[in-house]
């Protein structure tokens, strides 16, 4: 397989933050984040990683940000070649397709994470409760069935570890009422849009998660969007079928990792070559059947609203 893109300091160069994928430098006023070719499952990095997925994913979050720019504030700056910082500029090549050039945010310590049909762990609980994350369900739902309406499920955001549930209570405490209903409400409304577009295209978003900060004293939309990494996607034709939908995307190598004999601490097993190579077929096939050429989403509505 050809060469994977591990870190920035493989450049001789100092991340000011590193991420499980990302790799963050501080430029004063802006953020440079480069998105590596690394890969994590069950909040553990998988030594290697698969050959150009930063770039994939890279490109998919900038043409989410840049249909979803013209509609609500966001992070995204740019990802064009003349806008790489001068001082980068020998690293070009290395970097080529996997940065993006991003405003400073106060980060908002939720993960906003939005289902629109019931599958993996929300499945289980509603087979046993009722509900997801809490929420209330009708009854008669099958797995994979799309949920009446889109719910919002939030969790904390940790920096290390796993990610923790949030009830509506623990989210206004965290971050106040105020901030945590426009949380709510944004997180909907751009799951609804995206959800739509992505079915045009034969692609449907099962459930995905957004992160939010403050920039000038505005909520706007930060990190990732709308990824393989960040989402679960099916091919829309897999809908009403028996069995589990084919993944395309991250899933795919859970799925792999649930069968070996791993207690899902560090380190983590490497992936063979033959099932690396199809996880990055999987996330080239969602990232050409959503943008299909395009630099951004078409979302067809005069009103101009998420």
């Amino acid at each position: 397989m050809a060469e994977v893109f591990v870190s920035l300091r493989d450049l001789g160069l100092q991340p000011t933050h590193q991420g499980k994928v990302r790799d963050t430098l501080d430029l004063g006023d802006r953020l440079l984040i480069v998105t590596s070719d690394r890969i994590s499952a069950f909040d553990c990095v998988l030594p290697g990683g698969l050959p150009g997925k930063g770039v994939l994913l890279n490109q998919l979050s900038a043409f989410w940000f840049r249909g979803l720019s013209r509609l609500l504030p966001t992070h995204y700056l740019s990802t064009e070649d003349a806008d790489l910082p001068a001082a980068l500029a020998a690293h070009a090549p290395a970097l080529r397709g996997r940065w993006m050039l991003v405003r400073k945010a106060q980060r908002l310590p939720v993960e906003c994470v939005v289902r629109g049909y019931l599958a993996g762990s929300g499945w289980t609980e509603y087979q046993s409760r009722g509900s997801v994350c809490g929420i209330t369900l009708p009854a008669g739902l099958k797995e994979f069935d799309r949920l009446p309406q889109p719910i919002f499920t939030p969790t904390t955001k940790e920096d290390e570890g796993h990610d923790r549930p949030l009830t509506p209570e623990g989210t206004r405490a965290l971050i106040g009422a105020e901030q945590a209903r426009a949380l709510e409400q944004r997180s909907l409304e751009i799951y609804q849009r995206a959800a739509k577009y992505a079915l045009s295209r034969g692609v449907v978003v099962v459930d995905t998660k957004f992160e939010f900060g403050i920039i000038g004293g505005e909520l706007a939309l930060i990190d990732e969007v709308l990824t393989p990494d960040s989402s679960r996607f099916w091919p829309a034709e897999a809908l009403g079928r028996s069995g589990l939908p084919t993944a395309w995307d991250k899933q795919f190598v859970r799925d792999y990792l649930k069968t070996l004999d791993w207690d899902r601490t560090p380190p983590a097993p490497p992936l063979p070559e033959e099932i690396a190579r199809r996880a990055l077929q999987l996330y080239r096939l969602a990232y050409d059947t959503l943008t299909d050429g395009r630099r951004e989403p078409a979302w067809n509505d005069p009103e101009g609203k998420p």
